[in-house]
């Protein structure tokens, strides 16, 4: 990623973000209260204070952000410019995570760590949460776990899982739902699937079976 802009030029595209990508949103006043905003910039604070060994400040930050948004962003994790969180609800990100430039993550995406049972056993500092690069999309519900590297421009559909290095433009899905058609027979759910004739068929049957 590029040298780091200041705060306030960083703050600035944040919200030109969700504007261009939030087709909800008429205005910039409107976007003010976006959650996935709200919680980017919660995290560009607490991970200025993180980095400079204020940790408990930086925590305290994001434990508010939490509660507020939905959003869990470890103040050790690095976000690029213009990252964009729509939704918001249930997105986590670790700590030794990296989140490139015009990255796009949807509600329930997880960049996490494999697990304490692995992670206990790397080198002291070892990275234990993915690299995100740059353009990236993320879909709904997506889980991407461990010190793996994603290219940039790839995407990962919705419930899809990736514990491997992707190169750059991949795109991932996860396996489609099974359809199975209704069986066959008279078994008609009043008032659902047999239309008016079966609520007419069950209260006759009720009448004759005198359960009125």
């Amino acid at each position: 990623m590029p040298e780091e802009p200041g705060l306030l030029r960083t703050l600035d595209e944040d919200i030109r973000v969700v504007v261009a990508r939030d087709p909800s949103l008429a205005n910039r006043w409107e976007a003010i209260g976006h959650t996935g905003l709200s919680a980017v910039w919660a995290h560009r604070v607490a991970h200025r204070l993180y980095r400079r060994r204020m940790r408990t400040a930086a925590r305290a930050v994001a434990r508010v952000a939490r509660r507020r948004t939905g959003v869990e962003i470890h103040p050790g994790a690095v976000l690029g410019r213009r990252v964009f969180i729509d939704h918001g609800a249930s997105v986590v990100i670790g700590q030794t995570a990296v989140v490139g430039d015009d990255v796009t993550i949807y509600q329930q995406v997880t960049l996490g760590a494999v697990g304490w049972w692995t992670d206990n056993r790397r080198p002291p500092g070892a990275r234990r949460h993915p690299v995100v690069g740059d353009g990236v999309i993320l879909g709904a519900n997506a889980t991407v776990l461990g010190p793996v590297t994603i290219g940039a421009r790839a995407l990962i559909g919705a419930m899809a899982t990736v514990t491997e290095d992707l190169p750059p433009g991949a795109r991932v899905y996860a396996a489609p739902s099974v359809v199975r058609l209704a069986p066959p027979g008279p078994r008609a759910v009043p008032g659902v699937d047999g239309g008016p004739g079966a609520v007419a068929d069950a209260v006759q049957a009720l009448a004759s079976a005198g359960s009125w």
